[in-house]
């Protein structure tokens, strides 16, 4: 199985690799002109394009987070790597039949009063779809593993992982700002649940918890699973990409698009776990107003600081400042050593105006992001891993709206939607473990002023002490160099305090 991996991947990639040395070695016969430029670039783009649909669900996904990425891949390649679509040939459904008996046991049609083996309602490179009657007798739809590939896919993952550790050797200045490893380490993650549907279904019943307060979506119901086949009800409607909205009053579509956006959004800043791949196809309506969100495999998760960080990037492109703007970034971020932040911060200056102008229709944060991170890595600003995939989910969502309701106003349900996340962070704030979070540094930081004072009563009474204020003027030579700040001074000066209150008392 490796070894035949090994030589479809080095067939796939050599076959790319000999199209370009045709192109340039061979000749087109028509010079340089802008025409037969633009054609072998569209050209090259979509070669590379199939092949990386012809790879497999590893290399597919890979592509899709590239084609959010226009600080690495040009113009012509990302509107091509937009169009990525797990296209394979559909598998006979007796070829799934040992991983049902495996799974479910040799009795598994039992569960169901009837299957429908002919026809899957969806066909891709990780699995396949059927739809089911339930026991009781409600649709459901039954999704099964290809046999084989889980074992393919984290190969897939090894020899990707080699390669990037191999590019941040070979290009070290080019890793410290783009850190591909980082980058597909987010991707991996992301992934590993598309393994396992064990851990897919607990995403749809996190998911089905967090979205009780919107009253337009839901998320189906998991009957049964195991780690290679999923039972679930089955989505009600048609996908967004079908939908005729003439078939849906005006205000049914506001609603189910205020929430899609709404929830999204509370995904990225509240619970920080979010649909990392709500295109079209993932999300189902019907005309009594409700969307359905499916397909919860691939699930994007941030920690508390970086969702902070990433919603300050937004406030400060509503609020026009580009200054605030970069400084986030940074911060999200890191500067290298060679990193240009006066550039990149006149940059952000010039951007934010044309996002402040812009309608709010008209206004895309998943194209904004990009453009942001695309600056950022020309100046040498190396961004945050997951923006890649959150980047990715931005797109999506937004795409998904648009096919519902495009006269919606993406920004609108973004500042409205502020009203509630803020308060629900100033409640997490609040609450009882970040209290004991708080404490807990204040200690610690009690305990280091502690050490701190004992440290400069020593110093003193050896007559060893040496203040340095702002680097100005040489250290004493023999003395001990100590800097502090204001903050220092006074949690030293407060453990003094406490430490004579302490004595005092006994």
């Amino acid at each position: 199985m490796g070894m035949n991996r090994i030589r479809l991947v080095s067939e796939v990639l050599g076959g790319l690799f000999m199209n370009e040395l045709g192109r340039v070695f061979g000749g087109s016969g028509e010079g340089d002109n802008a025409v037969s430029s633009v054609d072998r670039e569209r050209r090259r783009a979509q070669e590379v394009r199939q092949g990386l649909e012809r790879l497999g669900p590893f290399y597919i996904k890979v592509g899709q987070m590239l084609s959010t990425r226009p600080d690495i891949v040009p113009p012509v390649m990302i509107s091509e790597l937009e169009k990525l679509h797990d296209r394979v040939s559909p598998l006979p459904f007796s070829s799934f039949q040992p991983v049902l008996e495996e799974d479910l046991g040799t009795e598994w049609k039992e569960r169901f009063l009837h299957v429908e083996m002919l026809d899957p309602l969806g066909v891709a490179s990780l699995a396949q779809v059927y739809s089911v009657t339930l026991r009781d007798g409600r649709p459901g739809v039954i999704k099964i593993q290809r046999p084989g590939i889980r074992d393919t896919v984290l190969e897939d993952m090894r020899m990707m992982r080699r390669a990037a550790r191999m590019v941040g050797r070979c290009a070290p200045r080019f890793n410290s700002v783009v850190d591909i490893e980082a980058m597909l380490g987010v991707l991996f993650d992301s992934m590993r649940s598309e393994l396992d549907f064990t851990v897919e279904a607990s995403h749809m019943d996190q998911a089905r918890k967090d979205i009780k307060g919107f009253r337009n979506l839901a998320v189906p119901d998991v009957e049964f699973c195991t780690p290679r086949v999923l039972v679930q009800s089955l989505a009600p409607g048609k996908s967004v990409r079908e939908v005729d909205r003439a078939e849906l009053a005006e205000r049914e579509r506001l609603a189910m698009g205020e929430d899609l956006l709404a929830f999204t959004y509370r995904g990225f800043f509240v619970n920080r776990m979010f649909h990392a791949d709500p295109h079209p196809g993932n999300i189902f309506v019907q005309p009594d107003g409700q969307a359905t969100l499916i397909d919860w495999g691939m699930v994007g998760r941030v920690d508390r600081r970086t969702s902070l960080m990433i919603m300050l990037v937004l406030l400060n492109l509503a609020q026009n400042d580009g200054y605030g703007l970069a400084k986030a970034w940074i911060e999200l971020g890191h500067a290298t050593p060679w990193a240009d932040v006066s550039a990149f911060v006149s940059d952000m200056s010039a951007l934010t105006p044309k996002i402040a102008s812009a309608s709010l229709s008209e206004l895309n944060f998943g194209v904004t992001l990009t453009s942001v991170l695309q600056q950022s890595t020309k100046r040498g600003i190396k961004t945050n891993p997951v923006i890649s995939v959150l980047g990715k989910a931005f797109g999506n969502i937004e795409g998904s709206v648009r096919c519902l309701a495009p006269e919606l106003s993406l920004t609108q349900v973004f500042q409205e939607q502020m009203k509630r996340i803020m308060l629900d962070l100033v409640g997490e704030h609040f609450s009882l473990v970040q209290a004991a979070t708080s404490m807990t540094e204040l200690m610690l930081g009690v305990g280091a002023a502690q050490e701190q004072a004992r440290t400069l009563a020593r110093d003193l009474s050896n007559r060893e002490f040496g203040f340095n204020v702002g680097n100005n003027g040489p250290e004493k030579e023999n003395s001990r160099g100590l800097s502090l700040s204001p903050g220092a001074l006074s949690l030293g000066g407060a453990a003094i305090w406490l430490h004579h209150r302490r004595n005092r008392g006994k």
